[in-house]
């Protein structure tokens, strides 16, 4: 059994609700990355994407300069344990329709695992695999 831990990221971006648009637009392409986990102390409330800032923010004349994360979270968080099996957490996006899963253990978050990372450890010849194994074009 493949377990989450073994190929889930732990360089990963936390935010406060608090925190605006603006900032983690600018975090994302400072980390070169699309997505922060929403955080509030030690809990997670949410992720919030790239696509999320354009969707609920941008596109529903938001001001990102005004509008802070936890007003444009999804709060549905589905979480996942390091010991989980990887298989399992593939079965927990589809059911759920997410492309990622916090991964908490001990009540902390320790990573996060992502449809990408499912595919370069399971199906490592595929098309988003070959995709998410690359380096950021931006």
């Amino acid at each position: 059994m493949t377990t989450v831990g073994e190929f889930m990221t732990t360089r990963l971006v936390t935010m406060d609700g608090d925190d605006t648009l603006t900032a983690a637009a600018q975090e994302m392409r400072n980390s070169a990355i699309g997505d922060v986990v929403v955080t509030n102390g030690d809990d997670v409330i949410g992720i919030v994407t790239d696509r999320d800032i354009a969707v609920r923010g941008v596109a529903e004349n938001r001001d990102p300069d005004r509008t802070t994360l936890g007003e444009i979270t999804s709060r549905d968080v589905i979480t996942v344990s390091q010991h989980d099996d990887a298989v399992a957490a593939a079965d927990l996006m589809r059911t759920y329709a997410v492309r990622r899963l916090p991964v908490i253990d001990d009540g902390r978050l320790v990573g996060l695992v992502s449809m990408g990372d499912l595919a370069v450890e399971r199906e490592p010849q595929s098309v988003l695999a070959d995709i998410s194994a690359d380096e950021p074009n931006n």
